[in-house]
C-alpha cells in the first residue's frame, strides 16, 4: 500500500528523511486524497448527470447540457489532481505519449464552452460534446499500457 501511495504521489524512489518530512507536512494526507478525488469524482458524475436531463428542456437545453457535460469533465478530470498532485498530473498530461489526447481533449472543452456562450450555435455545442466524449475517452486510455493500440487493432478489425 505505501509503495502505491509513493507512485500516485509522484514519489515513486525513496527520497532523503528531511525532503520527505518537507512534503508530507505540505501535503495532504493519503485519506484526504482518496476523500477529495471520491468527492470531486462525484460531482462531475453528477453534473453530466444533470446536463443529460438539462438536454430535454425546451430551448435553452442543449446549451445547459454542453455546460453541464463540460464542468462534470472538468470536475473528473480535475479529482485525479488530489491523487497524482497538480504537477505531477500536469507532467503527465503533457509526456509526449498523450500529449495530442491532451490538447485535443482540453480544445473540446474549450470550443463546447465557447459555442454555447458566445457563439450560440446549439448544434456546433453538441458536436463538441461528442468530440469531448471521444477525445476524454482516449485520453483517458492512454493512461492504460497498450490499450491505445488494442483499440485501434479492434477498430481496424470491425472496419474491415
Amino acid at each position: 500500500m505505501d509503495k502505491l501511495k509513493r507512485v500516485l504521489s509522484g514519489r515513486d524512489a525513496e527520497e532523503p528523511s528531511g525532503l520527505s518530512e518537507v512534503i508530507d507536512a505540505t501535503s495532504l494526507g493519503w485519506g484526504t486524497r482518496v476523500k477529495g478525488f471520491i468527492a470531486c469524482f462525484a460531482i462531475g458524475c453528477l453534473c453530466s448527470l444533470l446536463g443529460s436531463c438539462f438536454l430535454w428542456v425546451p430551448k435553452k437545453g442543449l446549451t445547459l447540457f454542453a455546460v453541464f457535460y463540460t464542468l462534470g469533465n472538468i470536475a473528473s478530470i480535475g479529482s485525479t489532481l488530489f491523487l497524482m498532485g497538480p504537477v505531477k498530473q500536469l507532467k503527465r498530461m503533457f509526456e509526449p505519449t498523450r500529449l495530442i489526447a491532451t490538447i485535443v481533449m482540453l480544445l473540446c472543452l474549450a470550443l463546447t464552452l465557447c459555442s454555447a456562450f458566445w457563439w450560440r450555435k446549439q448544434g456546433l455545442a453538441l458536436l463538441f460534446c461528442i468530440l469531448q466524449f471521444f477525445a476524454l475517452a482516449w485520453y483517458s486510455i492512454s493512461f492504460i499500457p497498450f490499450a491505445r493500440d488494442a483499440v485501434k487493432k479492434c477498430i481496424s478489425v470491425c472496419l474491415s
